[in-house]
């Protein structure tokens, strides 16, 4: 991992990256979202086959019952009670995040009142890589629950025993061997063996960001979650434990963007150091050993204030904060998440702290937090207006109607008296 001076050069080369490959990607999963819708099946099929090396015609689209059963008594217990308090916590944070009904008399005569009602169906994508990220499931499928969600489809390519179990555990009935742009399409617009889902939700790679942006004017999603990224910002610390954090993100895929910013260069050598060493220490096909070639660095700042400032504009998806200074907490403006504390280390969120790991990325945590369970349901405003109110609104209704040239609006109030 490279020691870089963070210089406005360096800074505008990092967010280059950013766009660079969302522009690329974007070409590649639009040619696939368009053939999925132009020929359904055959085309969710060809580029499961070509793309994943899923032959779905042998396998089946849909896993069983049974095979998630079978996968359920041949894990380890140990796994299933790892999932088990996951899903809980997971539960317990989306309870305490669930949006209130209310009403309210605005003036005398005059009622608004707010709805919640659950997302119809949802779709849940689960990154496949390396490993199926059950961890995903937790996060997507767990809140739907909490918000009543009707229908939960889950997809994800190379599916292995673990995710078929958790999902069982889950009570997920709806789990299919796709993945990458091609699945996003058939969640979006659907084939003949997959009905079209209301909302998309789960990371990805950078083509199934993309895909899942270009479907989002016919079909909603969660937010644009693509490759990780990590950012810990601090001064001083245990360089290993730094380093750990930093490599536990970068693992997640080659393109993986994880960077220590600091205004202090022993600091920086030292974080150096610890990542070569456990680097050493991971197998030849971590994808770390690529993404801290290829994207990662130690970003060294003149002063603590740059530092605090490159990463409210970077706007990371994790940024951990091991001083665990409120006063710096304060500063922080845009992250998808943030870690407190030399001891909050980066896979807590990940797994079982209860707080979602699908986060914004891309600078999207300039513009949005991370997934709740209010991307799960719909707030419905209800409005009641009895005679008192329609006389104290009335005449100021049709004024600004015919303010607006609306004249049809302003006759709607005029015939009701």
């Amino acid at each position: 991992m490279r020691i870089l001076n963070l210089t406005a050069a360096t800074e505008a080369r990092l967010m280059k990256l950013r766009e660079g490959q969302d522009r690329a990607a974007y070409r590649v999963a639009a040619r696939i979202v368009h053939d999925v819708i132009r020929r359904g099946d055959a085309a969710l099929d060809a580029w499961s086959l070509k793309l994943d090396g899923v032959n779905l015609r042998q396998s089946g689209l849909w896993v069983s019952r049974r095979e998630m059963v079978a996968a359920r008594r041949r894990v380890k217990p140990e796994f299933l009670r790892a999932v088990a308090h996951a899903a809980a916590n997971v539960r317990r944070v989306a309870e305490k995040q669930k949006p209130r009904e209310w009403s309210l008399t605005v003036e005398p005569g005059v009622q608004v009142a707010q709805l919640i009602r659950p997302v119809d169906s949802i779709g849940c994508y689960i990154p496949g890589g390396h490993f199926a990220l059950f961890s995903t499931l937790v996060m997507t499928v767990v809140p739907a629950q909490v918000a009543g969600v009707h229908r939960i489809v889950a997809v994800c390519p190379g599916a292995n025993e673990e995710l078929f179990a958790a999902a069982d555990l889950l009570g997920v009935t709806h789990l299919a061997r796709i993945g990458g742009a091609q699945a996003i399409a058939a969640l979006a617009y659907g084939t003949k063996r997959i009905s079209p889902v209301e909302k998309i939700f789960g990371a990805g790679n950078r083509y199934v960001t993309a895909a899942k942006q270009i479907v989002s004017s016919d079909c909603a999603i969660d937010l644009p979650a693509g490759p990780t990224e990590a950012i810990v910002l601090a001064q001083r610390g245990n360089s290993a434990w730094i380093a750990a954090d930093l490599l536990a993100q970068a693992e997640h895929a080659p393109d993986a963007g994880s960077y220590l910013v600091t205004s202090s260069p022993q600091l920086a050598r030292n974080v150096q150091q610890q990542v070569v060493a456990q680097l050493n220490l991971l197998p030849p096909d971590n994808p770390a050993h690529a993404s801290c070639q290829k994207t990662g660095a130690i970003l060294l700042t003149h002063t603590w204030d740059e530092a605090v400032e490159f990463v409210n504009r970077f706007a990371p998806e994790h940024l951990s904060l091991p001083g665990g200074s409120s006063s710096l907490l304060k500063r922080i403006r845009s992250s998808g998440t943030i870690f407190l504390g030399p001891l909050s280390a980066q896979p807590f969120g990940d797994y079982a702290s209860g707080s979602n790991h699908v986060l914004p990325t891309g600078g999207w945590a300039r513009r949005r937090g991370g997934l709740s369970i209010s991307d799960f349901v719909k707030h419905i405003s209800v409005q009641m207006i009895d005679r008192s109110g329609y006389r104290r609104l009335a005449d100021d209704v049709q004024t600004l109607a015919r303010a607006e040239g609306l004249l049809a609006h302003a006759t709607a109030v005029e015939v009701r008296k």
